[in-house]
């Protein structure tokens, strides 16, 4: 990762020698109009009063007022208690100024402090069902950089129009609503979204749009979603918005409607936008199983900074220029981020520490999508640029429990998480590594209301090969080290190859005397006969280091 500012960057695939998503996020306090907030993040440490809560449902109602960049209204949380509590704690920045609180119908003692709302009583909630309701205001963060430092992004079209983005990976819910601001948990029973705007204006959500009330002005949209969602990805964003529509057929034979969110002034571009969109679902479910919401929709919003992967409704903007590959037109950042409604928001890692897991096979996925565009050649030319791109600062799996920007900012996460997929493919073989890749995407243990840990995915993939894999998760995920590789000629035409950090024994391929065999390499090493020193992995399936004596 290139640290090289404290403002959050990111690097699109433009070329197959940089690989897309890594960032840097600020930590200093920032002031935009004198809105001061501190640095936030997401995850980390999972505080006792949330651990006994198991979020059921979001509701969510506000009133946009774009004028005066505030909202207002109220969010009511369903919830399970596994024990009865005195408190019931939800994250909420100390921006917004919480008016009342219900609970279960009557109003609440609460406190606000920093960014938390503390619901006390004196009697306790017992365990069991309990619905929150709680009315606030204010104004929200304004993204410093989005998508990255998050916040709302309040803008115009290039004809005046009003514009409104929303982006709250790296912070979490909490930037905008009250929550429980974790990855581990996401509301099961789905989100109700009622969004109150000037008329002229529509709002792009999640799931499905339910209905619009119009009065006077002000037109309230009615966004619901059924199936479990992260938290950042419980969001709209607003703007004059024409939606262009079709219907895609999933692998399994449903007809899921597509509908692109796109600007007035964009409108011819949409048609382009939509038939890429359905080339690219064919390659990610060949790869991944049937599109993960076909219940709902394939959904696309125009937004005034790069895409994210926003569930069933993922934003973009590449200003519609795209590269060609192989006489086909292709868009890195629509693929990535629609990846993601494979590895992300589908299969979802239990912490942020296993980020890598969403976002490095969301990385791989293009790889494979240049190699259903292009061929061998175009697989292995951007899997070369992602091993380039390796920093090795620091592990990708750094322990449970961290937070968001203790694992992003080391940028690795993609590029490394992608190369690590490619090296698990060499080392297990096409032929148990694809089906256990589908696997991992589609086996409910792993997929919607279920989460996944680093050691989870080595478990599959063990299981599947019957190889003891621990070691080689471990080496590439745990540590920054790359294999060292020792030749050494000890007689006429003789070379003794060896790991000096052996950790478990690994298939190399090995060139000598002009022939390519693929040998496994123990402890102990091997010795080649060759006219010339050999050469060890040619292809690159391995982060290594070579000396020849």
């Amino acid at each position: 990762m290139e640290n090289n500012s404290k403002n959050l960057t990111k690097i699109l695939l433009l070329s197959a020698f940089l690989f897309l998503g890594f960032k840097v996020k600020s930590q200093d306090k920032y002031d935009i109009n004198n809105r001061d907030i501190l640095y936030l993040t997401s995850g980390g440490k999972l505080n006792p009063l949330q651990a006994i809560m198991d979020i059921r449902h979001y509701t969510i109602d506000l009133e946009v007022d774009i004028a005066k960049q505030s909202i207002a209204g109220f969010a009511e949380v369903n919830l399970n208690l596994s024990q009865k509590t005195d408190t019931i704690l939800f994250d909420l920045i100390h921006l917004y100024k919480v008016t009342s609180v219900k609970v279960n119908g009557k109003s609440s003692l609460f406190t606000q402090q920093s960014d938390k709302i503390l619901i006390t009583s004196p009697v306790g909630f017992e365990n069991g069902n309990h619905t929150i309701k709680i009315e606030y205001n204010g104004m929200p963060p304004v993204a410093i950089r989005p998508p990255w430092d998050g916040g709302f992004t309040w803008t115009k079209d290039v004809a005046g129009n009003d514009w409104v983005a929303i982006n709250i990976q790296g912070e979490g819910g909490k930037m905008y609503f009250p929550c429980k601001d974790h990855p581990s948990d996401e509301p099961n029973e789905g989100v109700d979204m009622k969004i109150t705007i000037p008329s002229n204006l529509v709002v792009a959500g999640p799931g499905l749009l339910m209905n619009v009330t119009t009065k006077k002005n002000k037109s309230i949209y009615y966004w619901k979603t059924n199936y479990t969602i992260s938290n950042y990805c419980i969001l709209f964003n607003i703007g004059k918005y024409k939606v262009a529509k079709d219907t895609y057929t999933t692998i399994e034979g449903n007809k899921v409607p597509i509908e692109y969110y796109v600007l007035e002034a964009d409108t011819a571009q949409a048609k382009k936008v939509i038939e890429l969109k359905k080339r690219d679902t064919r390659i990610l479910e060949k790869y991944f199983g049937e599109y993960p919401w076909a219940k709902e929709k394939i959904g696309i919003a125009e937004v005034p900074n790069p895409g994210m992967e926003h569930q069933t409704m993922i934003t973009f903007d590449n200003k519609f220029q795209y590269k060609t590959i192989n006489g086909q037109e292709y868009s890195d950042n629509l693929f990535h981020e629609y990846a993601h409604e494979w590895w992300a928001n589908k299969v979802t890692n239990k912490d942020w520490a296993h980020m890598w897991i969403q976002e490095g096979i969301a990385t791989y996925a293009e790889a494979l999508a240049m190699l259903e565009l292009g061929g061998e050649t175009a697989y292995n030319t951007i899997i070369d640029g992602h091993r380039r791109g390796v920093k090795n600062r620091k592990a990708m799996v750094l322990g449970d429990e961290v937070t968001e920007e203790e694992v992003y900012s080391g940028g690795d996460i993609y590029g490394k998480g992608s190369f690590f997929m490619h090296s698990l493919r060499y080392l297990i073989g096409d032929e148990i590594f694809f089906p256990t890749l589908k696997k991992l995407a589609n086996d409910p243990k792993y997929t919607y209301d279920n989460f996944v840990t680093t050691d989870d995915v080595e478990n599959l993939f063990s299981t599947a090969s019957g190889k003891k894999l621990k070691p080689f998760f471990d080496f590439y995920l745990r540590t920054t080290n790359v294999l060292d590789v020792n030749v050494k000629e000890i007689g006429f035409q003789k070379y003794q190859i060896k790991l000096t950090n052996f950790f478990m024994p690994l298939p190399f391929d090995i060139i000598s005397n002009d022939k390519m065999n693929k040998i496994i390499i123990p402890a102990e090493g091997i010795v080649v006969n060759s006219t010339f020193a050999p050469q060890i992995d040619p292809k690159g399936f391995y982060l290594k280091k070579i000396t020849i004596y």
